[in-house]
């Protein structure tokens, strides 16, 4: 029997495993991390290089190693680069934040603790948990449930039905998929946000002239995706010492910042158009065809455009992650819910014993950071105790 088997290999259940290693108590041969993909983070690491960022949108604190300052250290060892980091928030770059990632997975040789595998079923047992997987079972006193939205992208009523149609549509986040060509002709970037913004400015440098961003409403300017008193006790401490689950979901909503961007990200979008490299337009679609000739016809509140490709950057699904195993769990062993169906769970980010949350699932606890990598700090410092017990 395992001590503690993560159900998740992306940013979430890589430092919590780190968390748990260095900080918890656990010995190597005692955890496992089940993951379907071939690698740990490689589902991330797909979805980002698909959007064309430079930085990320977090600062240089959050990241994966135990030590707040490890990512600057690490940056200090590799020798001066430029454009290490962005900004008054010292936002890592990406090939910057990518390569401490393996480096940490390296160091800590997580990959052989890597069962890749994906989930299909949870059961009590009569000191744990007994996990059922495509790979066969795994025991464990403890399981965590790391898993993100990344496999949830939102899709538009109308662009669904385009798809069933076989239209030439894909999702940003549809990362099994193949890529969009920039230069297969005419492409409409649908999104507002920080996503919609750095594909569109990808792509249209890759063609300059065929790209055009459709924003349902004007550029929003936002550092992070939720105020940054979100991150510490500024506004945390409110939010936790609040009993009604249904008032916490209201502060949730209420605090996300979705549809938006850095001021830097909005820069070099509206510079681009200024350049001729790309279009925006304001609207939103309200009826799309696809014609004979396989090209698309988008009839917005402002104009028609026409497409031979639509690229959707319209972020995630906001329902529970996990699915239909996760849904039977649930029923099958009364594990409580709030009326928005996310769990309740304990400030040990319990959902029953033995059994804990991380991410999505823990937002209820943890606030709106709860999906960002500072959400996987915050829950590190929770487990790290639990991890010892």
């Amino acid at each position: 029997m395992l001590d503690w088997l993560i159900i998740g290999g992306g940013p979430q259940g890589t430092h919590l495993a780190l968390v748990l290693l260095g900080r918890g108590g656990v010995a190597p041969e005692r955890l496992r991390i089940l993951d379907p993909h071939e690698a740990l983070l490689a589902h991330w690491e797909r979805c980002t290089a698909a959007t064309g960022m430079t930085h990320l949108r977090s600062t240089i604190v959050h990241h994966l190693a135990l030590d707040p300052h490890d990512l600057w250290h690490f940056a200090r060892r590799r020798g001066a680069q430029p454009g290490q980091f962005r900004g008054p928030y010292r936002r890592p770059a990406l090939g910057l934040f990518r390569d401490h990632c393996q480096s940490l997975i390296a160091e800590h040789d997580l990959e052989r603790q890597h069962v890749r595998g994906r989930a299909s079923g949870l059961a009590r047992t009569e000191h744990g948990w007994r996990v059922e997987s495509d790979q066969g079972a795994l025991v464990a006193q403890r399981v965590l449930l790391a898993l993100s939205v990344g496999e949830q992208p939102r899709w538009p009523a109308w662009a669904a039905q385009l798809r069933a149609a076989g239209g030439p549509v894909r999702h940003l986040y549809g990362c099994q998929e193949p890529a969009l060509a920039a230069a297969a002709g005419e492409t409409v970037v649908v999104g507002g946000g920080i996503s919609a913004a750095q594909v569109a400015v990808s792509l249209a440098r890759a063609a300059p002239g065929s790209v055009t961003l459709l924003m349902r409403h004007a550029i929003r300017i936002e550092a992070f995706d939720s105020p940054p008193g979100w991150v510490g006790p500024k506004e945390l401490r409110g939010f936790q010492a609040e009993p009604s689950v249904e008032r916490r979901r209201a502060l949730i909503r209420g605090a996300r910042r979705p549809g938006s961007m850095p001021e830097d990200v909005a820069r070099t979008l509206l510079r681009a158009e200024r350049r001729g490299l790309l279009r925006i337009v304001r609207g939103e679609v309200q009826q799309a065809c696809l014609h004979p000739d396989g090209t698309v016809e988008l009839e917005t509140s402002g104009e028609t455009l026409r497409a031979d490709q639509v690229l959707l950057a319209t972020g995630f699904e906001q329902q529970r992650p996990g699915g239909a195993w996760l849904d039977r769990a649930i029923a099958e062993h009364d594990l409580p819910l709030a009326p928005c169906g996310y769990p309740v769970v304990a400030p040990s980010l319990a959902w029953a014993p033995g059994l804990y949350v991380t991410g999505a699932l823990a937002e209820l606890e943890l606030g709106p950071v709860a999906r960002n990598i500072a959400g996987a700090r915050h829950a590190g410092e929770r487990l790290r105790v639990a991890g010892g017990a």
